[in-house]
């Protein structure tokens, strides 16, 4: 049969996958929010701890297209595990992923010196890409001359220029996407290899060369940027504005989170009393009372305290100050120990020394590695504020300090000092003792300024608690179940007199380890809480509310600081805190650190060296509360 002459086109395919690549800080993930909105979900690649951000998307022809945003880089020449995944992921050679039918190349249009190279790269490779010059308002702001056309024949790439903050160029930026879909076959043959020295040069002055030919300086100089640099980046008001802005985070991280934290703790009280009255009293109940509502609330009740301190990340991030942080304290890492590199990895374990020891592949040299892997841990991660909120919260009086300040944001503050005070320290023992040598200049370019965009930061906040609520779901709820079980069976043999728990297996253990704490003020309900504690420290919080839930007697009900506050003396509180400032990591850190190093031998290093540093800390905390009048 001959065709028909009208004949419809053939159907569109039903689906596309492509995949978003760019520099850190170019705007790629607000556009993938744009594009994706709340069709996306947050996971882990395949045997590494990267996240993988996939959305969907339904283009104007109705196809379906899921987007992978990938993580920021530099270069295809990897060199931290972030960097490997959007490698892998780009050149098709991802463990159980397909290939992305096609690249986004998102630029900062501010700032397009660095992004040449790598889409230079991307046309090596020979996957259809189109380039997204973002932000492209602010460039126009700032009277920078674009030569798109002359640009989009250099890189041999489609160019769209997008605002991905008020969803401009989106329409366009789909339309070349599917276009370079339809195609359905490479634009070339894959041709990119680890360069060599030699090769970065050149990349690096053609990359230059076609910076110059399509880019003119701006007409209108941001001359705004450079007055403000003049003030945030001064050696003296530079530093006193980073520590002031730190210190308002933990002020805020308490008075601004106490009305959500007192709805959550009120719903799971009146939770757990509906259990109590409803169901009939036995093993059951006490499994869902407090095993489950009271071991998962008592770690979800720290939740928006959490959120804010991510707020007040992804606002210093958005809005480019991070780098300036960055460059004002190169020269008191230096004088530590550390290499200016390390600035980034330390940051980042402050939300959690994983992606933290991770990021550390971006330095070279081996020993400063190694140094910024040993420090990392002893900067204050997110799993460590449910335990120090639940102690200030249970000890600190909710008092002013003239007339303004929070105390308890004060002791906060006070521990997260103690923490970085401790990895600096830490670090210049490591380089004059074990091992010498210069450490390398740090050198980064720092971002235009912008406002950070609301429904970005709004979005990324999301993410944020549903990891943590995820968390909570697949690693908090297994523990209290097991913690509940260990703290219930067995049951105490007849006649016995003292509680039901002091027999349990957790009892007896608590009791047997004992002694060895006894010298820093430490309970057995406290021992017992740091053993699960090393899968994860914020379980050690979890961990107390169901030992004392299922420990309760004579009538005991009310929040768990309140029972805190009765069972514990101050010195014991002080110490506690004390020890978390420097408590062991969590065993997924330590599984990193060996993988990191490929050796068992830095791990053991790290666990040895924070038990003593833990155990001294809450030694002389203890005794010398007791000697103040504490105990």
């Amino acid at each position: 049969m001959t065709p028909d002459s009208g004949a419809a086109a053939p159907p569109i395919a039903d689906t596309a996958r492509i995949a978003l690549v760019g520099n850190p800080n170019s705007g790629k993930t607000a556009l993938f929010n744009a594009l994706t909105g709340s069709r996306q979900k947050v996971a882990n690649y395949a045997g590494v701890t990267v996240e993988r951000k996939e959305g969907v998307l339904t283009a104007p022809s109705g196809r379906q297209i899921r987007v992978l945003d990938l993580p920021g880089t530099y270069s295809l020449r990897a060199r931290s595990p972030d960097e490997v995944v959007t490698r892998d992921a780009v050149l098709g050679k991802l463990a159980g992923e397909d290939a992305p039918q096609a690249l986004v190349c998102v630029a900062d249009a501010t700032n397009l010196r660095l992004v040449l190279r790598l889409a230079l790269e991307l046309k090596q490779v020979g996957r259809p890409f189109v380039l997204a010059l973002n932000m492209f308002d602010i460039a126009q702001r700032q009277g920078l001359r674009i030569d798109v056309e002359r640009l989009q024949a250099e890189i041999g790439a489609p160019i769209v220029t997008t605002v991905a903050t008020r969803k401009r160029g989106l329409p366009e930026l789909l339309d070349k996407v599917e276009a370079l879909v339809d195609r359905d076959a490479l634009s070339g043959d894959n041709v990119w290899h680890e360069p060599s020295p030699a090769e970065i040069r050149a990349a690096h002055a053609e990359a230059q060369r076609i910076f110059k030919l399509c880019v003119k300086p701006p007409e209108r100089p941001d001359t705004m940027t450079g007055k403000i640099d003049d003030v945030l980046l001064h050696p003296v008001a530079g530093l006193a504005i980073l520590l002031g802005l730190l210190f308002v985070m933990f002020q805020a991280v308490f008075t601004w989170a106490t009305p959500a934290m007192d709805v959550i703790d009120g719903g799971f009280a009146a939770l757990i009393e509906l259990t109590n009255t409803r169901l009939p009293q036995g093993l059951l109940t006490s499994f869902i009372a407090d095993g489950l509502i009271a071991g998962v609330g008592s770690v979800l009740v720290f939740l928006p305290q959490i959120l804010i301190l991510f707020f007040f990340i992804l606002l210093l991030e958005d809005s480019g100050y991070m780098s300036r942080a960055a460059f004002l304290m190169d020269k008191i890492m230096g004088g530590a120990g550390l290499h200016g590199r390390a600035f980034i990895p330390l940051l980042s374990s402050f939300a959690c020394a994983i992606p933290g020891i991770m990021s550390t592949r971006v330095i070279d040299n081996r020993q400063d590695r190694l140094t910024t892997i040993l420090v990392a841990p002893l900067m204050t991660c997110s799993a460590r504020i449910p335990v120090y909120t639940l102690i200030i919260g249970a000890f600190i009086p909710n008092q002013t300090v003239w007339g303004v300040l929070s105390l308890q944001g004060l002791v906060m503050f006070g521990l997260y000092a103690s923490g970085i005070v401790s990895a600096l320290l830490v670090s210049f023992v490591i380089r004059r003792v074990f091992w010498r040598g210069a450490v390398e200049p740090f050198m980064m370019e720092l971002p235009t300024y912008r406002w950070p965009e609301p429904r970005n930061v709004l979005m990324n906040l999301w993410t944020r608690a549903r990891i943590f609520i995820s968390r909570a779901g697949r690693i908090i709820m297994p523990l209290m179940v097991l913690v509940w079980v260990l703290s219930t069976f067995p049951y105490p043999p007849e006649g016995a007199t003292g509680p039901a728990i002091d027999y349990s297996i957790a009892g007896q253990l608590g009791q047997f380890l004992a002694p060895l704490m006894a010298p820093i003020g430490f309970n057995w309900q406290m021992t017992v809480a740091l053993i699960p504690g090393m899968a994860a420290r914020e379980v050690a919080v979890a961990v107390l509310g169901t030992v004392y839930a299922v420990g309760g007697e004579d009538g005991e009900t009310g929040a768990l600081s309140t029972l805190l506050k009765n069972q514990w003396s101050l010195a014991s509180a002080l110490s506690f805190l004390a020890w978390y400032v420097f408590a062991p990591q969590c065993l997924p850190t330590l599984g990193v650190v060996k993988r990191e190093t490929n050796s068992w031998v830095w791990p053991t290093v790290m666990f040895v060296y924070m038990v003593a540093l833990a155990y001294i800390a809450a030694f002389i905390t203890y005794h010398v509360a007791v000697a103040l009048g504490a105990g």
